[in-house]
């Protein structure tokens, strides 16, 4: 990730790396002297007939925050949020007590999740020793992170209820949440939905009434979530634990079934929408969210859901967030996408090329500071590594050699020699960390095939 430091930010990752070498968060920097590590931090919850209030260590406490695994806690403080929530533990780079002494070392509190089998992975809710050896598992996480000042919340499995009909996965969701309070008494305990509706409130009601809260996970269909809460009945706190693009899910689909992606103007237009739509409309029981991803990840695309490219550049959805949270504007906006065009044709008119044949392809872009824009365009396949959930994906192949000239706004390119469904990628860089992005979905038909769609722009 591309990050800008102080000296106090210098300062924080240096004590993040000395709590790596096992020296407590808060200890001096004095040889031979070493404060105590700070306790637990103390989280409750106040509910009112009017509204339900989140309270860290005794003060009031709105959550303003980012889902992150891999993605970096530095910038995520820098721009203003004060939390971020995990999906697990241990993600496979960092240990759990990593994650939190960074999270720490940059002012945030976590609220950690905590891995809980889905019954689409093959897990059976039916086997009450799979559920007990699950629940020990749990208890083990439990014990080893409690007492890290940086947790504020327990996060029990996400998306539970997403392609689920066996209802006793919210009896051990109950029994891990009681088990928690009985391990641990300063901390609260939540699931993370996939959406709202009257069966996730029936159960949870019936068969998770030990939950302090739960989460929502929505996105384009976020705008509708006051209306969902009223219909479902829920009538207690809860947090939006994940909210951002459009889903793959809820765009239009190319006629080969490719989904559309917006660029990243237009996915920072709709995070601000969004989030006035619905969660600062509900200050009653809304307690705050985590805007979904801070960092990067390929699912459908390499673009789709994170606020950050691979290369490291933020887009303008970080530069909403900013305002958001801080109020104003940051110093350095990130550049906006005008227009993408394919053969003089944009995203979802179900463009076709023919194999081997040339194609020519325009990005219009500004930014907003003025600064002068460097391009980058390449070619995938159409990603077929299809997972639910959020579950990880294998990248696309990208194509080599078929742009002739990719650092600029305008381009011509070889379409592929093999048939088949493919993107065409975008960039634009400010070359101070900051880019905007679009892509265009085609399909490459035989050279001997008599598509009805035009044949590829003869290019001079």
């Amino acid at each position: 990730m591309t990050m800008h430091f102080n000296t106090m930010r210098l300062f924080k990752v240096a004590t993040w790396l000395l709590v790596g070498m096992g020296m407590s968060a808060c200890s001096t920097l004095t040889p031979g002297k070493t404060e105590p590590a700070p306790p637990p931090t103390k989280v409750a919850l106040q509910t009112t007939a009017q509204k339900s209030t989140l309270f860290v260590n005794g003060k009031p406490f709105y959550i303003r925050g980012a889902g992150l695994e891999f993605g970096s806690p530095e910038t995520l403080a820098a721009n203003g949020a004060n939390a971020m929530r995990t999906w697990r533990t241990e993600n496979g780079q960092s240990s759990g007590k990593e994650v939190l002494d960074r999270a720490w070392a940059n002012g945030l509190y976590v609220a950690m999740g905590l891995e809980i089998s889905r019954e689409r992975h093959g897990f059976n809710y039916d086997d009450p020793e799979m559920v007990r050896r699950q629940q020990e598992e749990v208890k083990s996480e439990i014990l080893k992170y409690k007492d890290h000042p940086a947790l504020i919340i327990w996060v029990i499995g996400n998306e539970l209820n997403l392609r689920s009909t066996n209802p006793k996965v919210w009896d051990a969701v109950n029994d891990i949440s009681r088990m928690i309070h009985g391990l641990d008494k300063n901390h609260l305990t939540m699931t993370a939905l996939a959406g709202i509706g009257k069966t996730e409130v029936e159960h949870i009601n019936q068969r998770a009434p030990d939950l302090d809260l739960i989460g929502i996970q929505m996105y384009a269909d976020i705008v509708n979530l006051p209306r969902y809460i009223k219909e479902s009945g829920w009538t207690r706190p809860y947090l939006v634990t994940e909210w951002g693009a459009t889903g793959h899910w809820e765009v239009p689909v190319t006629e080969w079934g490719a989904p559309v992606e917006n660029d990243s103007t237009t996915k920072a237009d709709f995070y601000r929408k969004r989030f006035d739509a619905s969660i600062r409309r509900d200050p009653e029981q809304c307690l705050g969210s985590f805007v979904f991803l801070w960092g990067q990840k390929q699912e459908r695309t390499p673009t789709w859901y994170g606020l950050y490219l691979e290369t490291g550049e933020k887009t303008a959805a970080v530069d909403v967030m900013y305002t958001l949270w801080k109020g104003t504007v940051p110093a350095n906006q990130s550049p906006r996408v005008e227009g993408a065009w394919l053969n003089d044709r944009v995203a979802g008119q179900d463009i076709r090329l023919r194999a081997s044949q040339p194609a020519k392809a325009r990005l219009a872009a500004s930014d907003p500071d003025r600064d002068a824009l460097a391009y980058h365009w390449e070619i995938l396949e159409e990603g077929s590594d299809l997972k639910d959930g959020g579950d990880t994906e294998a990248k696309p192949h990208t194509l080599t050699g078929l742009i002739s000239n990719p650092r600029q706004s305008d381009i011509t390119f070889t379409a592929p020699a093999k048939p088949g469904a493919y993107r065409l990628f975008a960039y634009a860089f400010d070359g101070k960390g900051a880019a905007a992005h679009a892509n265009i979905p085609f399909y490459v038909d035989s050279r001997e095939s008599q598509s009805t769609q035009e044949p590829n722009l003869k290019i001079d």
